[in-house]
């Protein structure tokens, strides 16, 4: 018998396995975010109520259909010596016509994602830092952020390298303009 001699694994090729290799207990969820792998508990109700509201009037109000995907996981670029991001944030818009999540794998790629949702929960700094640069990286268009802490609510437009060039940030209570394919104002009076 010869013995094959095999290529090390490199740190990232480690990193990536050991997170897909990832047993988490039910409700919670791991993420791959810059070379980190966080694991995160299930949410509270406050959580899924905004994530609710959110959904409800882009459903009733967008100006395109959109299709709606809750906790999908998307694969971004990277902006290191690090495996690629494996996000999954709290809810994924994409064009009701290009059926973007019928027959994909856990993991798909971004393209063709309009915006991506996320509640801040107990790792707000992940959501306004480094989850804002993940989405940026992968040219996700809008990145909408309720931050729970703040009261308020960001919206970040115009993808460039790790970040966004434009954002507006409105207290809960206010108006927050939604640019097209949506093309409503969302109403936030019902999350205070």
């Amino acid at each position: 018998m010869t013995a094959m001699a095999h290529e090390p694994l490199t740190q990232e090729e480690v990193l990536l396995e050991g997170f897909l290799a990832l047993d988490t207990p039910e409700g919670f969820r791991a993420e791959l975010i810059e070379g980190e792998i966080v694991v995160t508990p299930p949410p509270d109700g406050d959580h899924e109520d905004y994530i609710g509201l959110i959904v409800e009037q882009v459903t009733l109000h967008s100006r395109a259909r959109m299709q709606f995907a809750g906790n999908k996981g998307l694969i971004l670029g990277n902006g290191g010596d690090w495996p690629k991001d494996r996000v999954i944030p709290d809810g994924t818009f994409a064009l009701w016509e290009r059926r973007l999540f019928r027959g994909a794998d856990p993991w798909m790629p971004c393209d063709g994602v309009t915006m991506v949702l996320e509640v801040t929960s107990t790792k707000p700094r992940a959501d306004r830092e480094a989850k804002r640069r993940c989405y940026a990286r992968g040219g996700i268009p809008l990145y909408l952020l309720v931050d729970r802490e703040a009261s308020s609510m960001t919206l970040f437009s115009e993808p460039e390298k790790a970040d966004y060039r434009e954002h507006c940030t409105r207290p809960l209570g206010k108006l927050l303009t939604l640019p097209a394919p949506f093309g409503f104002d969302l109403d936030t009076a019902d999350f205070l």
